[in-house]
């Protein structure tokens, strides 16, 4: 058969195309593979950036998974990182934990986290020992700062500073245990300190929509105590894949930031009963103004940590309360609220613990000068609506509503002359004319705007009127007769006045089954998720 010119052209075109391709999908799979290669020693020059940027000499050691094999006879390399954490710069024991470890297993590697470089030098030993330093320096990579980069072992053991290694074996007794309980709720095991403060099972649960933490005691079993949180001195091994799953992995404090995020997570946290580890050096300083800055700088520490998380309340297991929020000399929780919603419940939060502690204290306030004032009061919209659904505020409320008689208004000497401007009294207490409307407003303080309304009405034609309106649907006339005669109720740990038929007062304002039914203010904004109460 003959072949024509173009036939044979065409041909070599297929031919020569074919090549292309081959050698083409030759080169990317050349690439891809070298990519793979250059990751894997990006994360090592990480490394090394990190110790130049610590000014710390030495090997990275076996941090990428190299070095000597363990007692526990895995030939890959060590599998575990020693990480402290808490230490502080003025006093520690960095250097003699790391010698600790070293000298019954050198080849685990050791590191020591701060958030900036440690002044005096820490002085560690050379070879497994390194420091990381957190906050990002604007010459380094960003790996020189993260620490997943600076672990890459399988497990994390995190030790308090001044602990040290007296039994080589005691890192693998803490992996069986972690092993063996085959990927369960546990997913920490923890060691006491011997000659320390004895460490403590704790059950903690966190309600982030009420901004709280609430900490209890936990019953010990037979073979150690299973819980969500710790208190005291320990050692903690997990896996280093689930520390560095969490939103902050090395937040300080470390146990409060550790536990708080595990227990949201449904992690739980195994204590054995004998120690494992010793402590030579107690106390841990030796002034006691070292220990007063320490203690001072942990309490600094945890309230910078709780502000972040978003909790403003602690409950601690002797029924101690500590409180991160706004007081009278801070600015309240949140700012201007706009649509009848506070920023709050776009995430999915109710009224932060420590604004319903202001409001509470104000509306106590305000009604003890009320009533000695001899000024008709009574619980008013979504503060009447608290009172019959919780005897409370509403937790997800933001003010609290009061009706007053406007002919009652002069018989108070903190209303009746604010047309003139308002009043701060002796108990640092704001009280105003609101610039919205013709109606009373009492500030808890001049910095915290967390505050009581007194809307002020009048009877005409037996009709509860007013002379300005706002947009709530809830502001409307009523009969004046659910006013004779006022009622007491709880509301808000006291007992206040109230219209002496709740639910029809109710129902006339906001619409028939409003008691049993809640919704946010706004729900065209946001709307309650009734499932989650």
């Amino acid at each position: 058969m003959r072949v024509t010119f173009c036939q044979g052209l065409l041909s070599g075109a297929i031919v020569l195309n074919l090549l292309i391709l081959y050698f083409v999908s030759r080169a990317q799979q050349q690439m891809m593979e070298k990519r793979k290669d250059f990751g894997r020693g990006s994360r090592r020059a990480g490394l090394q950036a990190s110790n130049l940027a610590a000014g710390l000499a030495g090997p990275v050691g076996g941090l990428a998974g190299g070095g000597a094999a363990g007692p526990e006879g895995n030939s890959r390399g060590p599998r575990v990182t020693v990480l402290l954490r808490e230490f502080e710069h003025f006093e520690n024991y960095v250097g003699e934990v790391a010698r600790s470890f070293l000298r019954l297993r050198p080849e685990l590697p050791f590191l020591a986290v701060a958030d900036t470089l440690p002044y005096p030098p820490l002085e560690l030993p050379e070879g497994g020992a390194r420091l990381l330093v957190l906050f990002p320096s604007p010459d380094q990579p960003p790996q020189a700062h993260r620490p997943e980069f600076h672990v890459q072992t399988e497990f994390v053991l995190l030790v308090p500073d001044g602990v040290e290694l007296e039994q080589g074996r005691a890192v693998e007794r803490l992996i069986r245990e972690l092993e063996g309980e085959g990927g369960g709720p546990v997913r920490l095991v923890a060691a006491p300190v011997q000659a320390r403060s004895a460490a403590q099972c704790l059950h903690l649960r966190v309600s982030l929509r009420e901004w709280t933490a609430t900490y209890t005691a936990a019953a010990a079993g037979s073979s150690g105590s299973v819980c969500t949180a710790l208190q005291g001195d320990a050692v903690v091994l997990l896996r280093s894949e689930d520390l560095f799953n969490l939103s902050v992995p090395l937040g300080r404090p470390l146990f409060p930031s550790l536990f708080v995020q595990t227990s949201l997570r449904g992690w739980k946290v195994k204590l054995l009963e004998s120690p494992l580890f010793s402590a030579r050096r107690r106390p841990l300083f030796s002034s006691a103004h070292n220990q007063w800055k320490a203690d001072s700088g942990l309490r600094e520490a945890a309230g910078r940590l709780m502000r972040g998380f978003g909790l403003k309340r602690l409950l601690l297991p002797d029924g101690k309360e500590q409180w991160h929020g706004c007081g009278k000399e801070t600015a309240r929780c949140f700012g201007t609220v706009r649509d009848d919603t506070p920023d709050y419940l776009y995430t999915d939060r109710w009224t932060p613990p420590c604004c319903l502690r202001a409001l509470r204290e104000t509306a106590k306030y305000v009604v003890n000068i009320l009533e000695g004032s001899g000024v008709r009061y009574w619980l008013e919209g979504g503060s009447l609506l608290g009172a019959a659904r919780h005897q409370d505020i509403i937790p997800w409320d933001y003010d609290v509503d009061l009706g007053v008689y406007l002919e009652d208004v002069p018989n108070c000497d903190q209303l009746k002359n604010l047309d003139s401007g308002s009043l701060v009294d002796a108990n640092g207490y704001v009280w105003e004319r609101a610039v919205e409307g013709d109606f009373y407003r009492v500030q808890y303080s001049e910095a915290n705007h967390l505050h009581v309304d007194l809307w002020p009405f009048y009877p005409r034609n037996g009709v509860m009127t007013k002379d300005t309106w706002t947009e709530h649907k809830q502001d409307v006339e009523f009969p004046e007769h659910f006013l004779q005669p006022l009622v007491p109720m709880p509301f808000a740990g006291i007992t206040a006045y109230a219209p002496n038929n709740p639910r029809a007062f109710l129902e006339l304002k906001f619409g028939e089954g409003v008691i049993e039914n809640p919704q946010y203010p706004n729900p065209a904004r946001k709307r309650l998720d009734r499932s989650r109460l």
